[in-house]
């Protein structure tokens, strides 16, 4: 059998599912407050989220209140307790009467809250009315607030569920544009990640650099070896243009041996070719693959794309223009056009 920290680690694990739909309420939880505020007849009417420390707000109608520390609220006893509390004048109850929000402003008097379940037994928050002034018990139905409650259950519930379709849909996404081998990006992405690079450089907001890479001799490679060792070379030149380029760069695998790189905010040209030299002299040291010592050297070709009408195409015949230069004027060297 469970024990309570076990039950709050998967409280908790519950709460983070819906943790990012909670940060901006929907007009579904924002009515049913609204009608729980009405139907009523409180200040206000609330649907929190308590995590490990805060009580989070997801939704509130009338009086507006700020999300505070997790044991200052009341709605942790509704939360740990597991079932509805009614508070008909909060200083009447002595640990409750020298709280800060019924001390001081906006003196809080009433209070009624129910559990909300994210899946059976996980309680996540609670559906609760707060009103300025003392009320009798029986002002509030409590078979009606335990079905607002409810409701609201479903709503997180759902929330929590187009989130994690939204996720897997991302996933599905990112993997159709992604290189398997490398673990770059493939030519699928250009559109989509690269695009709105280009245009934001061609009005002006950043600069975006470009290199364009070729491995020279790995086609020796590949013919002489095989593919599979083709392929333990190409993982290695991956993890080395990953380790010269950091958090820098999108990084786009155009076809065999070829890799374009797009950096935004590219201080200048001479940025630029400092980082195309470093990636040159990554390529230096020969790749080890089954005791094999193998020598792919790298030509870069590169452009910055400041202000001006840059489509990908034109964009690309120019680091490609600048990649035949470098191998035109004897390989394993970099050359950055002026775009």
């Amino acid at each position: 059998m469970a024990g309570p920290e076990q039950d709050e680690m998967d409280r908790l694990e519950a709460v983070r599912m819906i943790h990012p739909s909670c940060f901006g309420p929907t007009s579904e939880l924002k009515a049913l407050a609204e009608l729980g505020q009405k139907i009523f007849s409180v200040k206000r009417a609330a649907i929190h989220v308590l995590d490990e420390d805060w009580l989070r707000i997801a939704t509130q109608a009338g009086m507006m209140l700020a999300e505070c520390t997790r044991e200052i609220t009341i709605c942790d006893r509704v939360v740990m307790n597991r079932q509805v509390l009614v508070v008909p004048d909060m200083r009447d109850v002595p640990e409750l009467a020298e709280m800060p929000y019924v001390e001081g402003e906006p003196f809080l008097r009433f209070y009624a809250g129910a559990p909300v379940e994210l899946e059976r037994g996980l309680i996540v928050g609670t559906f609760c009315l707060l009103d300025d002034e003392p009320r009798p018990v029986e002002t509030v139905d409590v078979d009606s607030l335990v079905r607002f409650a409810t409701v609201a259950s479903a709503l997180l519930k759902l929330q929590r569920n187009n989130f994690q379709m939204t996720l897997a849909e991302q996933h599905l996404r990112l993997a159709a544009l992604t290189d398997p081998l490398t673990r770059f990006y493939n030519r699928g992405a250009l559109p989509v990640l690269v695009d709105p690079l280009l245009q934001a450089a061609s009005i002006g907001r950043t600069e975006l650099g470009v290199l364009y890479l070729d491995m020279d001799g790995f086609k020796t490679i590949n013919d002489t070896f095989g593919h599979d060792v083709g392929d333990a070379v190409l993982q290695q030149a991956a993890d080395r243009i990953r380790a010269v380029l950091g958090q820098n760069g999108i990084v786009v695998r155009m076809g065999g041996d070829e890799f374009a790189i797009f950096i935004e905010r590219v201080a200048d040209s001479a940025f630029l070719s400092g980082l195309a030299d470093r990636l040159v002299k990554a390529f230096h040291p020969p790749f080890t693959v089954k005791d094999k010592q193998l020598q792919a050297r790298l030509s870069v070709g590169g452009a910055l794309a400041g202000v001006g009408r840059f489509d990908r195409g034109t964009l690309l015949q120019i680091v490609d223009t600048a990649l035949y230069q470098a191998k035109a004027a004897g390989r394993n060297r970099a050359i950055i056009q002026a775009a």
